[in-house]
């Protein structure tokens, strides 16, 4: 089969699906090696940057997906969803972070992490689909587990967890408190 057409067969696919297709699937369709359909869609990404399309092809979690660019969104959500935009309190984000940065972490640990109740923040975290279950821990009561969502990564635009910038790093004092001081002085020396 011809590039062009390739190219054209993998456009469909992902179009039709409208959900993350892995490369296995492609290639069991094409019935051409991993290699060869990673580099024809690397491609094609550059193809739809360069020609200013309203669509784009984003990598998930090796999977691909299409969908439309960031740019092009508050003119299509109006359109195709008459649900409010999901906000997320402070609360939400703390908690969503634990998680990503976490996976397989339960509603006490976030608890301990964050000093609050977690409970509806986790609750809304589930129903807005950016975490879900990851199964339960082998411990007294069996809790569950919780980690990020593929959803996740594409609202955040990351392609899998090992994208997320680096947490920063801090000092503690003798009474367990954090240095600010000496964080702050060590970050103008790297300047």
């Amino acid at each position: 089969m011809e590039i062009e057409k390739i190219k054209q067969v993998i456009e469909a696919i992902l179009f039709a699906a409208g959900r993350e297709v892995k490369i296995n699937e492609i290639v069991s369709a094409l019935e051409i090696n991993a290699e060869d359909v990673i580099s024809i869609i690397e491609n094609m990404k550059q193809e739809f940057e360069d020609s200013s399309r309203g669509i784009e092809i984003i990598m998930v979690n090796d999977a691909y997906q299409m969908c439309t660019k960031k740019e092009c969104y508050e003119y299509v959500y109006p359109i195709l969803d008459k649900r409010s935009k999901p906000n997320l309190s402070p609360a939400a984000l703390e908690s969503l972070a634990i998680i990503a940065y976490n996976p397989g972490v339960t509603r006490a640990e976030i608890e301990a992490i964050r000093g609050v109740s977690s409970d509806a923040t986790v609750y809304k975290l589930l129903e807005y689909n950016l975490v879900e279950e990851a199964g339960k821990l082998e411990a007294p009561g069996r809790p569950t587990t919780y980690k990020v969502t593929n959803n996740f990564l594409k609202m955040f635009g990351f392609g899998s967890l090992e994208e997320l910038p680096e947490l920063p790093r801090y000092k503690m004092d003798e009474n367990q408190q954090i240095v600010i001081d000496e964080i702050i002085e060590e970050n103008k020396e790297d300047e």
